[in-house]
């Protein structure tokens, strides 16, 4: 706490009002950064992260303090007023991070998180123009590169510029700032902090150091820049820039991200401190999201290797499966073996629960769902009633939907049994309709499981489709309205597209989920299993 007199009045709760009339997210996206410093001791309101505030003061705020030359009547004042102005500007700095930071806070992406960190970076720094190289240190990916105010071409470009060239580029490699250390006019540049790129006393980083920033106020006016830089730099019309590390010593380095000046141009103290500050927040998140984009690509490998690698081909018939897994994976599967005698076993089914633990289960249940149908397919009701006694007596606190079909492609026969899945569609050019399953329970909801099985029969070039629950729900709409929306997508698959299976499952992809993913439900798997008959 600082110790300050009480006879000094600090007047800055009519600026803050004003500040939280206009946010610093929306305040950016509403303006573009100047290029010039700040002033903090400014009698006006004072700036944000570079930008001008249109909010004026209200008409009960005290007039502004304005400085004039020193006399007798104004010493006793002058020390309040500087105190107030330094607050002030505290003030102004805690509420710019603040609310960049939450702005960043609310990414759930690695490549949001990247264009949220560049755009309120170049409002912090004055910058029109940047971006971001995401490569950790570990190599173990994901790499990307993110752009701002650049087109995709225009970062091709840049890259075309040898790394160690470049600043973003030195820190990548581990480079020290050339302009570090080296003799000016006063002696040796202070060795700047690699967190804030302030520049201070203190021995230079080692190589397992955090990188500091690297600031280069004139590119073209280096005579050793390299001439492809120059190139470069000419060409997409930037003079200078300042680079600051996507590193910490928790984090490590995951990358860098630069923004450029369109004329020559430096950060001052301030703005180097506050974008040091925001840039190791934002480290600390892209660590985060990054190790979660990490466990979903383990979660989606195991979950594509424990489905089969390849449908078989059995005369008659043309097989075709698509299979989404959500952002915690789940448990839904589809399998489909040959059978004796030129039958063909179709399966589907969905374990409760996300993660390894359901991804395990499935793949349990799976395997043991193959060796009921080789040794009893002809009856799917056995078939269903033998998987539903392993569920409950190896995993007893887990439930799960299933169907199977016995299916003889060559008689366009189809015999199938449900435990709380969802009734399969054929999709023909004269009908489109649901088949009528028995009402049955998920397995290991009851004591004993058993529901008659049903028969149905194809037409020549009709598709019978099959499908997880996770398909309806990722659309967000109540049950009887995605199912409303599944037979009106089946509908509506183009003729060309009827004589592949594939295609059809594509169509209905699209049609039910045009953006992949649905929003309202969250780590729901999605999986279609699609049969044309000849």
């Amino acid at each position: 706490m600082l110790d300050i007199p009480p006879l000094v009045r600090v007047h800055v709760d009519a600026w803050i009002a004003a500040q939280n009339d206009l946010g610093v997210c929306d305040a950016i996206a509403r303006n573009a950064p100047v290029g010039g410093p700040i002033d903090m001791s400014a009698p006006h309101l004072p700036k944000v992260a570079g930008i001008d505030s249109t909010v004026p003061s209200p008409a009960h705020t005290a007039p502004p303090f304005t400085p004039t030359a020193p006399s007798a009547a104004h010493l006793p004042s002058l020390p309040g007023a500087l105190i107030q102005d330094r607050l002030a500007g505290w003030v102004s700095d805690l509420t710019t991070l603040h609310e960049l930071t939450e702005c960043l806070i609310r990414t759930a992406s690695l490549d949001e998180a990247l264009r949220e960190v560049l755009r309120a970076g170049a409002a912090l720094v004055g910058a029109r123009r940047g971006m971001a190289v995401l490569e950790p240190a570990d190599g173990l990916g994901p790499s990307s590169t993110i752009g701002l105010g650049l087109a995709h071409a225009e970062l091709g470009t840049i890259e075309t510029v040898p790394r160690s060239a470049t600043s973003y580029g030195r820190i990548l490699e581990g480079l020290p700032d050339p302009a570090e250390g080296l003799p000016g006019p006063a002696g040796p540049r202070p060795v700047r902090d690699p967190t804030t790129g302030v520049p201070g006393p203190g021995p230079r980083p080692g190589p397992t150091a955090v990188p500091g920033p690297i600031a280069v106020p004139d590119l073209f006016g280096q005579a050793e820049l390299d001439p492809r830089h120059r190139e470069v730099a000419a060409r997409l019309g930037y003079a200078a820039s300042y680079a600051l590390p996507l590193a910490t010593e928790a984090a490590g380095k995951l990358g860098a991200v630069v923004w450029l000046y369109d004329e020559p141009a430096e950060p001052v103290e301030r703005q180097r401190h506050l974008v040091g500050l925001y840039g190791r927040y934002a480290t600390e998140h892209l660590a985060r999201l990054l190790e979660l984009e990490r466990a979903r690509v383990r979660v989606a490998t195991i979950a594509e290797e424990s489905l089969p690698s390849r449908l078989p081909r059995v005369p008659g018939v043309q097989l075709a499966a698509r299979h989404r897994t959500g952002p915690h994976g789940g448990g839904d599967w589809y399998d489909a073996l040959p059978l004796p005698e030129g039958a063909l076993g179709l399966a589907v089914g969905s374990v409760t629960g996300s993660g390894p633990s359901a991804l395990a289960a499935m793949g349990r249940l799976r395997a043991s769902l193959r060796a009921y149908a080789v040794m009893e397919g002809e009856d799917p009701v056995a078939v269903l009633s033998d998987l539903e006694l392993l569920l409950r007596l190896t995993e007893p606190a887990r439930s799960a939907t299933a169907l199977f079909a016995y299916s003889e492609p060559k008689q366009r026969r189809i015999v199938l049994a449900g435990a709380g899945h969802t009734p399969p569609l054929i999709i023909g050019a004269h009908r489109t309709e649901f088949v009528e399953t028995s009402l049955s329970a998920p397995l290991g909801m009851l004591a004993c499981w058993e529901a008659p099985s049903i028969e149905i029969a194809p037409g020549p070039g009709e598709t019978v489709l099959l499908y997880t629950d996770g398909l309806l729900r990722r659309t967000g709409d109540p049950m009887d309205r995605a199912f409303a929306r599944l037979h009106a997508a089946a509908a509506s698959v183009p003729t060309t597209d009827r004589h592949d299976p594939g295609a059809v499952a594509d169509h209905i992809l699209r049609t039910m989920l045009p953006d992949d993913l649905g929003t309202t439900v969250d780590g729901e798997d999605v999986v279609l299993l699609a049969a044309r008959f000849e």
